[in-house]
């Protein structure tokens, strides 16, 4: 950059204002007139291209007209700043006519800052706005579905735009559904009539995913959606919406509410509408992928099976039977060995105990001549508890008697 670039003021009061069109921008079919050259000229930037060669392409306009304007790339790098859509700036230049087209346009030499422009500034103040009530949060962001059966489609009927989304969609996925809800993309009320039709694409539930879609154009042509009614309209959509508004370079409000951005319309059609062909070339490798783990899998098995075969049970299973019914033969007759020996340790008691209860019974002293006396069927144990001519029963070893009492006679004991 020289010295005369790093002050734009003075890049334009030190210019040389005797020159005029070359020889090459003539071969251009560019034309100007003395009384025409250089002009100073203030204006608001818009439409701005920078071609890839250098050149500068842009609108300048105020509320009254525009005209459009070219910078040569030996005059772009004389400049301190970077023109864009929306910046105010003071040319100087030359006008001439492009012949091939008979229009006017400036030929601009040198070029400064003048401040923002009243489109770029009320696009900044809103986007602010909206930022700050949350509309541009990721959190409300909606998933776009991985496989839409119906893609709605805001835009004009008529121009590229649609063109490009069909032969998009119908290329990724011959068998998406598109519904195009026409809608004005420019000029008065077209904001009104885009949040309209938002609305009765979620009332009427008519599509799977919303695609929003410009072609490129001016800061101007771009501003039905940057307006506050479409940006409500998308954040209130319960629809995912998918914004495709002008070029890659272009950043409308729209694109920062919507659940999500595409640089152009193509793209947006893109984003929404999955690759058939992708999608069967997934399922062929996950087919692929089944069919090589389910070889794997009856490898293994396979192995598992021949070292199982290996094995002296599966080898000789009659054997193992046989060794299991011999010790199953030693077990029962350890258990009926161990049942007699219980079986007579308990009948040894029994006798014990029968023994023990033998003599200890009433009718043992029986058999050896003894009688039992009863009264009123209690047992006589005193002569106390009878009385003369009481009548007492006499139990004996073969059977009872009964009898009288005539006489009582009572022994002394000594204890």
């Amino acid at each position: 950059m020289n010295k005369k670039s790093q002050n734009p003021a003075i890049a334009l009061n030190e210019y040389p204002y005797h020159k005029t069109i070359s020889k090459e921008q003539r071969k251009r079919g560019y034309y100007s007139y003395e009384y025409l050259n250089n002009v100073f000229i203030k204006g608001e930037i818009s439409n701005f291209k920078h071609h890839y060669t250098g050149h500068m392409y842009f609108t300048l306009k105020d509320d009254k007209s525009l005209i459009k304007c070219i910078m040569f790339k030996s005059y772009t790098a004389n400049l301190n700043f970077v023109p864009k859509d929306g910046l105010k700036v003071m040319i100087l230049g030359t006008v001439s006519v492009f012949e091939r087209d008979g229009v006017y346009q400036i030929y601009c030499k040198a070029m400064q800052e003048d401040g923002l422009g009243s489109l770029h500034v009320a696009y900044e103040e809103l986007k602010k706005k909206l930022e700050h009530e949350g509309l541009f949060d990721v959190a409300h962001k909606k998933p776009i579905p991985k496989m839409p059966k119906c893609i709605g489609v805001l835009t004009s009927n008529t121009g590229s735009v649609i063109r490009d989304i069909i032969n998009v969609s119908t290329r990724r996925n011959p068998n998406v559904y598109i519904k195009l809800l026409p809608v004005p993309v420019q000029g008065e009320g077209a904001a009104v009539k885009i949040a309209k039709a938002i609305k009765i694409m979620n009332e009427q539930k008519l599509a799977d995913v919303i695609i929003l879609a410009r072609g490129g154009g001016s800061l101007e042509d771009l501003w039905p959606f940057n307006e506050e009614i479409v940006a409500r309209a998308i954040y209130d959509s319960e629809l995912p919406v998918i914004s495709a508004v002008g070029h890659e370079t272009d950043f409308s409000i729209s694109d920062f509410v919507a659940d999500l951005r595409a640089p152009t319309p193509s793209a947006a059609a893109e984003l929404a509408v999955p690759n058939i062909s992708d999608i069967l070339l997934k399922l062929q490798n996950y087919n692929l992928r089944y069919k090589n783990a389910l070889k794997k899998k009856i490898e293994i098995m396979k192995l598992r099976y021949e070292k199982c075969m290996m094995n002296k049970v599966f080898k000789d299973p009659l054997q193992n039977i046989h060794e299991k019914y011999i010790s199953l033969d030693m077990i029962n007759k350890s258990l009926q060995n161990s049942i007699n020996n219980k079986v007579q340790i308990s009948k040894t008691k029994m006798v014990e105990l029968i023994t023990k209860l033998d003599s200890l019974s009433p009718l043992k002293t029986l058999t050896r001549g003894y009688s039992i006396l009863e009264k009123d069927n209690k047992i006589v144990k005193s002569v106390k508890s009878l009385n003369i001519n009481d009548e007492i029963s006499i139990r004996l070893i073969d059977g009872n008697a009964k009898a009288k009492v005539i006489d009582i006679k009572e022994w002394y004991t000594y204890e």
